[in-house]
C-alpha cells in the first residue's frame, strides 16, 4: 500500500515560489526526466526540436511541461532514480539533483515513494557536494547540515531523540570486520522500520540530517567490506592461476564442482554493487551472501593446491659438531589468503576510495566518483 502523509516542509523550500522560479526549477530537472523516459521506453510528448526549455515559457507550455513531470513522478520508482543517476552524468549536476530535492520536499501532500526517493536523493546530494576534508572521517551531524545548507537552509544539528536507533547502527558500523559481521545485523531494516515509523517527522529537517548521515556512513561502510573481500579474492585467484589451476569447486556459489578458474576471475572483475536494483534487507543480503561463499569457494581451492604441493627441503644450517640443523619452517600454509587484519582503519583508507571511484565511474571527476559510488 503507498500510503500518504502531510508533512513539514525545509524552510529553503517553504516559501512563496513564483511561476518563474517554477519554471527555472522545471528547466534543470527536465534533462533529468527526459533520460528516465528514455531509460523506462516511456512516450516523451515532445518533438526532438523542442525539447531545449525556453527561459520563458507560455502559460500552455509551462503546464504541459508541469503535468508530464508529475504523471512521471507518479510511474517512477526509486531503483529507477537510482540506477539512472548512478549510471550517467546527471548524478554529477548540483543544481539539477537540488532543483530535483526541492520538487519533491514542495509537494505537501507525499506518497512512500515520495519519500524514498527524497531519502535517496539527499544522500545523493551528500556524496557530491562534501568536501574531500570531511568525506572519509566519521561523519557528524554539523558536518551534513553544512553540506545540506542550498537544499534544507540554516538547520538545527542537535540530535532527535527518536533517530536514536539510527545512531546506535552507526556506532555499531565502527566494529564491522567483514560482510558477514554486518549481515547478522538488520541494518537496512533498522533504518527503514526507524523511517516507516517516523510519518510527517521524517520531513523534519533535522531528522532528515540524521537520515543523511546514516545512510552515507551505512554505504560507505558496505563498499569498503565488500572491496576488501573482492580484493582477498583476486588475490587468492591469482595465486591459483600461478599454480597452474584451471578449475575449483564452487558449489557454494551455486556453480558446478569444477567450475573454470577463468570463469571465477570474470565474476570476480565484474562484481557490481547491489544499489543499482530495488533492494531490501533480503535482495542485499543474498548479494553479499554469494560474494562470501564465492571468496570460501576459493579460500577451500587453496587449502587443497597447499595440501597438494609438498613442502619444501629446510635448509641446513651448520651446528656444533660439524652437523646440521633444519631451519624452523613458517607454520603458515602455501597458499592461504592474506589474513585479515584485526582492526580495519578509520576512516576509508584512501586505497579503498580509489578502488570504489575507479570501479564505478573512473573516466569521470572526483564529486562525480564519490557519488556513484554510493
Amino acid at each position: 500500500m503507498n500510503k500518504t502523509s502531510t508533512t513539514l516542509i525545509p524552510a529553503s523550500v517553504r516559501s512563496e515560489v513564483t511561476r518563474q522560479e517554477q519554471w527555472a526549477e522545471i528547466r534543470s530537472v527536465f534533462p533529468i526526466y527526459l533520460a528516465l523516459a528514455k531509460q523506462l521506453e516511456i512516450a516523451i510528448p515532445f518533438p526532438q526540436d523542442k525539447r531545449n526549455l525556453p527561459e520563458k515559457a507560455p502559460l500552455e507550455l509551462f503546464k504541459q511541461v508541469q503535468n508530464w513531470l508529475d504523471a512521471l513522478d507518479s510511474r517512477v520508482l526509486v531503483h529507477q532514480l537510482r540506477h539512472l543517476l548512478q549510471q550517467t552524468t546527471l548524478n554529477a549536476s548540483e543544481s539539477g539533483l537540488r532543483a530535483l530535492i526541492q520538487r519533491h520536499l514542495r509537494k505537501p501532500t507525499k506518497t512512500n515513494t515520495d519519500r524514498d526517493k527524497i531519502d535517496f536523493l539527499l544522500v545523493q546530494y551528500f556524496a557530491l557536494c562534501a568536501p574531500a576534508k570531511i568525506y572519509h572521517k566519521q561523519i557528524e551531524l554539523e558536518d551534513a547540515a553544512t553540506v545540506m545548507k542550498p537544499v534544507l537552509g540554516e538547520t538545527d544539528s542537535a540530535p532527535l531523540a527518536w533517530c536514536e536507533p539510527l545512531e546506535k547502527v552507526i556506532t555499531a558500523l565502527r566494529g564491522f570486520r567483514s560482510l558477514r559481521d554486518m549481515l547478522k545485523n538488520n541494518f537496512i531494516a533498522e533504518g527503514r522500520k526507524v523511517k516507516e515509523t517516523a510519518g510527517g517527522m521524517f520531513y523534519d529537517p533535522s531528522a532528515l540530517l540524521a537520515f543523511i548521515r546514516f545512510n552515507f556512513l551505512l554505504r560507505r561502510t558496505l563498499i569498503e567490506l565488500m572491496h576488501a573481500d573482492l580484493i582477498a579474492i583476486r588475490t587468492g585467484i591469482g595465486q591459483l592461476e600461478s599454480a597452474g589451476t584451471r578449475a575449483i569447486d564452487c558449489r557454494r556459489l551455486g556453480l558446478s564442482a569444477s567450475e573454470p578458474i577463468s570463469k571465477i576471475r570474470e565474476l570476480a572483475d565484474d562484481w557490481k554493487q547491489p544499489f543499482q536494483k530495488e533492494y531490501t534487507e533480503r535482495t542485499v543480503s543474498e548479494t553479499f551472501e554469494k560474494l562470501l561463499n564465492l571468496r570460501a569457494d576459493i579460500e577451500q581451492g587453496l587449502q587443497q593446491l597447499a595440501a597438494k604441493t609438498p613442502a619444501p627441503p629446510a635448509p641446513a644450517t651448520q651446528a656444533k659438531g660439524g652437523g646440521t640443523t633444519p631451519k624452523p619452517q613458517p607454520k603458515a600454509s602455501k597458499g592461504s589468503l592474506p589474513r585479515k587484519p584485526q582492526q580495519r582503519s578509520r576512516p576509508m583508507p584512501a586505497s579503498t576510495s580509489r578502488i570504489v571511484s575507479s570501479r564505478f565511474g573512473s573516466n569521470s571527476s572526483p564529486r562525480r566518483r564519490r557519488a556513484a559510488a554510493l
